[in-house]
């Protein structure tokens, strides 16, 4: 069958003496052209032909697998044209190891041709040629192409007619083959190895040098988190502290706010008192016009005595009346007038207790003032926020005043109204109690009632506006001790803050002395491992140096080799020419020996003739 390329899964072929035929051969070879499998090829005792050597000729040119071939009992050497090509092929290839040309009938010309082969080969280490007819001439050849082959390290050439010092020469030039093999070899080792130690130094300090970027990175990375984290938690604390000085701010702009509703409070006060010193002013006019017109009245009667003692009777009961309840009403005036005294009074105890607390509330924030100046100034930045919102609060609050300060404004105008009305009112009455007494004096006590009543009401509004104005009082001063709590509590945070920056501080001072003794550590280090890399870089360059004269040492024992092989090629062609000479006169030798032998043997043939002994036995 057809050995197709690639199909044949041996490490070893072995088709020894199987008859194969010339198209069998040719096939098969053919197929193990592209075969990248088969190692070994055994071609034992198959009689190829030239049709054989040809392929074989062709599959050592293409195939780049097989390491061994054997071809004994193949008499290949009888086919001069095919033997050449196998020839060819054995040049052109540089896998084959192993080469089996035993009984294959090679004369002194395949043999050169063997020769010119080997002198292109680099990659063939055994040959065996035994048992053909390669002769003198042939083994000179081979001998001759070992000087430029320097791969082949075994040549069996027994049972070839090969004269004994050539197969001595032949020895010789393997020898030299095999030490130079070995030599170059050990060379080979030996720098491999000092290869493989300068990469696994290099590959050492490497990995040393980038642990000790990498500890570097990551120490310089710990430290730019510690600084960012320091820096976030300073921040931190340094917003907090100017939220407590905007609080502080806005604290004080309450207490400025509220020092200026005190004021305003204290202001309304003052006009609330001027206002009940004028209704006290017009209720004694009031009170005057009334005595003034009751003398009057009484003088009038007088007067009218005479004229009307028939109304005595009537009249000074009506008058003990009207007496009755004037006095009643001068009581009610007095009681009036006392409660108005006793209203007066309280006012102006509140007034006074108002101005004196007012004056403790301005010591106590002068104090605060002084005590928390450093802190209010450090805290200005955060008075924006506090001030839009106490802004918002204070103009609600404002804004509450001003309605109730319309509220009593608008008080006040009713009650002016309503005096201008009683004043008119009285102007009126005291028109027709001119022209009506005694409707006068009826009406009198009516309006007298009225008037009491509408007193009554506005002593009622104005206490109740005093209590609403003690009332705000009361709100104020409240609002000042919130504020003064606040400030307090303010102060003890902001002392609570300053401990904790101090706490901060000194905790930054020892991570910053941790990172100086870290960093005198890390440089410390440094110093030691820059010693130690320039102890190895100096280990290195004596390693180079070694190396450097391990190199020249070799090729100082590869010129001393070349020399000496230089030296050895010139005695054994010394030795060849002296071999040459010998032989020529050796056979120079032999002709002599052998026309000598000749003319001693003509010679005796004539004596033996021309003595009496020949004549006798030819006579016989």
């Amino acid at each position: 069958g057809r050995l197709l390329p690639g199909a044949a899964p041996f490490a070893a072929l072995a088709l020894g003496d199987c008859g194969l035929s010339e198209e069998g051969a040719r096939l098969l070879l053919h197929g193990l052209c592209s075969n990248t499998t088969v190692k070994s090829l055994d071609l034992k005792g198959n009689n190829l032909r030239t049709v054989g050597a040809e392929a074989l000729g062709k599959l050592l040119r293409q195939n780049k697998s097989i390491r061994s071939l054997t071809l004994e009992w193949n008499s290949l050497g009888m086919w001069e044209e095919g033997f050449s090509f196998f020839c060819q092929g054995l040049r052109a290839n540089n896998f084959l190891q192993r080469l089996d040309l035993r009984n294959n009938q090679i004369n002194h010309q395949g043999a050169g041709e063997l020769a010119m082969a080997l002198t292109q080969n680099t990659s063939l280490q055994e040959l065996d040629l035994r048992w053909n007819n390669i002769g003198l001439l042939g083994g000179r050849a081979l001998l001759n192409c070992l000087h430029s082959n320097k791969t082949l390290k075994r040549l069996k050439l027994a049972g070839n007619n090969v004269p004994g010092d050539i197969l001595k020469a032949v020895e010789q030039a393997l020898d030299h083959n095999q030490d130079r093999e070995a030599i170059l070899s050990e060379a080979q080792n030996q720098v491999n190895i000092l290869s493989k130690e300068v990469l696994s130094l290099k590959d050492e300090k490497n990995k040393q040098f980038m642990d000790f970027a990498d500890t570097i990175d990551k120490e310089k990375e710990e430290r730019a988190w510690s600084e960012k984290m320091s820096a976030a938690r300073v921040s931190q604390l340094q917003e907090a502290l100017d939220e407590q000085y905007s609080i502080m701010n806005s604290l004080k702009t309450k207490l400025q706010m509220t020092e200026a509703a005190l004021a305003l409070s204290e202001q309304k006060v003052h006009n609330l008192g001027e206002l009940l010193n004028a209704m006290k002013q017009e209720q004694n006019s009031v009170a005057e016009c009334h005595f003034r017109e009751l003398q009057q009245q009484k003088q009038e009667g007088a007067d009218r005595e005479g004229r009307l003692l028939h109304d005595l009777s009537a009249a000074s009961e009506k008058n003990l009346l009207l007496k009755n309840q004037v006095d009643e009403l001068e009581r009610k005036c007095k009681v009036q007038q006392d409660q108005l005294f006793q209203v007066k009074q309280d006012l102006t105890n509140t007034t006074a207790e108002l101005k004196l607390r007012a004056v403790e509330a301005e010591e106590r924030l002068e104090m605060e003032k002084r005590k928390f100046k450093q802190s209010l100034e450090d805290m200005e930045s955060l008075r924006v926020k506090e001030v839009d919102r106490v802004t918002q609060h204070m103009e609600a609050s404002e804004r509450s005043m001003h309605s109730r300060i319309q509220r009593l404004e608008a008080i006040r105008i009713s009650l002016e109204e309503e005096l201008s009305q009683v004043k008119a009112a009285a102007l009126t009455e005291r028109g027709q109690a001119e022209e009506e007494l005694i409707k006068v004096r009826s009406q009198a006590r009516l309006e007298e009632q009225q008037r009491l009543e509408h007193l009554e009401e506005r002593l009622r509004l104005m206490t109740e506006s005093r209590d609403e104005a003690q009332n705000c009082c009361l709100k104020q001063k409240e609002m000042v001790a919130e504020a003064q709590a606040k400030a307090k509590q303010l102060s003890l945070y902001a002392d609570g803050l300053k401990r904790r920056l101090d706490e901060l501080q000194q905790d930054l001072d020892s991570k910053e002395e941790e990172k100086v003794t870290e960093l005198n550590k890390v440089k410390v280090e440094l110093q030691e491992q820059i010693g130690h890399l320039e102890a190895e870089r100096t280990a290195q360059d004596g390693l180079r140096e070694k190396i450097a004269a391990l190199e020249r040492q070799l090729k100082a024992l590869s010129s001393n080799h070349r020399e000496a092989l230089l030296d050895k090629e010139g005695e054994i062609s010394l030795l060849l020419e002296k071999l040459r000479m010998k032989e020529a006169e050796i056979s120079r030798m032999r002709e002599e020996e052998a026309q000598r032998a000749s003319f001693l043997q003509n010679a005796i043939m004539a004596y033996v003739q021309g003595s009496p002994l020949g004549t006798h036995s030819s006579r016989k």
